[in-house]
């Protein structure tokens, strides 16, 4: 029988299904047999199907520039990732270790600066972050927490090892179109989803909500969640979350601070707002300290939040540890908190601003990756095999310019999995990352089992945000009774 798996190629990847001799890894061996039942007629349907689900239910997301329009179906593809119990337990606990230390790095680098003193981390580098907030040096944040939600990006490179690629600790984006994922992974494949005992994501609008509650000194804090508007790229998820949580979603022109309080305005007058899950960024929270052409933030805010009288969840200045050149140095602000070695490794990194590795930066361009320190999303990034001479040479100059900005990798030829064309009704090999998703209360860390898988749905393509025409797939992480 012909089916969508007749002509998969492995390639000279990892392959997240299927093991170098061809022959299915065993925890995939169920969705195998399940998948080569279909031929692409019958599979065709089910991917429309799944996507007719997300246009029914709306699940967007912005595209800043876009002349086609900013919103757009997330794409989704419905062959399902999934990870084994005990890989997965690895990963959890480096997910855990890592943002354990980097809290205690953020906590210290605020206050008594050791490990600035101890010359683990050079402070030129913490100062001249864009995203430092020395003003805010000395302010105590509720239970020591600066990061209560954590999106760390995770790639496995070509001997099936997880490794860390950045470290999302402003806000992370993302975790609704996991949970929507999941919904319509149910609804069209019933039958497979319920042979395998896959661990619930569903529980973690509740967890997050538990989360932000338990982290205020409030006995019964109130919780609301700060969008910067309809038109964010991420509005779909604000809405989404705030909906789930049963938490008011508001914009900065709902809520006032009164003598260094903070309300929202409702029909009924002014309530109390005691947490703030924000997910506007700290230059446009307060125009009274940050920008101060902001429409989008709150005048006074900070005025409360130095008080003590509001929680914000990030709290202020946590992008100076998402700095991708403070991300070279995590594996060592590791060892100086923790006294432990790291569970999940780093990828490679080349920082310009060492002189030595700028001459290997600069020499080497045509065959790297540079990113910019402190940008995300896909965005100013060249990838040296695929960019013209033009590009390279551009670069080369942006990096002799500013070498603190920019910081390079090697192209790392991440793991590949299984991904329908519906065009060729054909499975084709689509390079993949995985975002987990980690709360933090101050008491104990939260890991989302599995997170957002997201695929480079163009060819040959590693870019795997969605910004730059990638999607995702449903992940799953097996019940440890569940032994393939």
């Amino acid at each position: 029988m012909n089916s969508v798996l007749t002509r998969y190629d492995i390639g000279p990847h990892y392959d997240e299904m299927f093991a170098a001799d061809g022959v299915p890894r065993p925890h995939y061996q169920k969705l195998v047999d399940f998948l080569g039942k279909f031929n692409p007629a019958q599979f065709n349907q089910r991917f429309h199907a799944a996507q007719a689900a997300f246009l029914e239910r709306g699940v967007t997301f912005g595209v800043y520039g876009d002349r086609a329009g900013t919103e757009k179906i997330f794409p989704f593809d419905i062959i399902p990732r999934i990870l084994s119990a005990q890989e997965w337990s690895v990963v959890e606990q480096g997910l855990k270790q890592r943002l354990l230390a980097l809290n205690h790095f953020l906590h210290d680098i605020y206050h008594d600066q050791h490990i600035l003193r101890d010359n683990v981390v050079p402070q030129e580098l913490i100062y001249s972050s864009a995203q430092y907030r020395p003003e805010f040096r000395g302010v105590e944040v509720p239970k020591g927490v600066y990061v209560h939600v954590c999106g760390t990006d995770l790639i496995r490179d070509f001997d099936g090892n997880y490794r860390v690629l950045e470290d999302n600790l402003r806000v992370p984006s993302g975790v609704s179109y996991v949970l929507e994922n999941r919904r319509v992974m149910k609804q069209v494949f019933p039958v497979v989803f319920g042979n395998h005992q896959v661990r619930t994501v569903g529980d973690y609008p509740q967890q997050l909500l538990q989360s932000l509650r338990q982290v205020s000194p409030l006995p019964d804090p109130s919780v609301v969640v700060l969008t910067p508007g309809v038109h964010n790229s991420a509005y779909y998820e604000h809405a989404f979350l705030a909906l789930q949580m049963g938490a008011e979603l508001v914009e900065g022109r709902d809520l006032v601070v009164e003598n260094d309080w903070v309300f929202a305005k409702t029909t009924e007058g002014l309530k109390p707002v005691d947490v703030i899950y924000r997910r506007v960024d700290d230059d446009f929270l307060d125009p009274e300290v940050f920008r101060q052409d902001s429409t989008l933030g709150i005048p006074g805010l900070m005025r409360a939040y130095r008080r003590g009288r509001v929680t914000l969840a990030n709290a202020i200045g946590t992008g100076v540890a998402d700095d991708k050149v403070i991300y070279c140095y995590v594996p060592e602000i590791i060892r100086y908190y923790l006294s432990e070695e790291p569970i999940l490794q780093n990828v490679e990194t080349y920082r310009a601003e060492d002189p030595s590795h700028l001459a290997f930066i600069l020499e080497n361009m045509a065959e790297l990756v540079v990113k910019e320190a402190d940008n995300s999303g896909g965005y100013g990034m060249l990838i040296g095999p695929r960019a013209t001479q033009a590009e390279i040479d551009l670069f080369r100059t942006k990096v002799r310019e500013q070498p603190r900005k920019y910081l390079a990798q090697p192209v790392v030829n991440f793991s590949r999995h299984p991904t329908y064309s519906p065009t060729e009704q054909e499975l084709y090999g689509c390079h993949v990352d995985l975002r987990p998703y980690i709360l933090n209360n101050g008491e104990q860390i939260w890991v989302m089992p599995g997170g957002l898988t997201r695929v480079a749905l163009k060819r040959g393509s590693l870019v795997v945000n969605s910004s730059q025409g990638g999607g995702s797939k449903d992940t799953w992480v097996l019940e440890p009774s569940e032994n393939p």
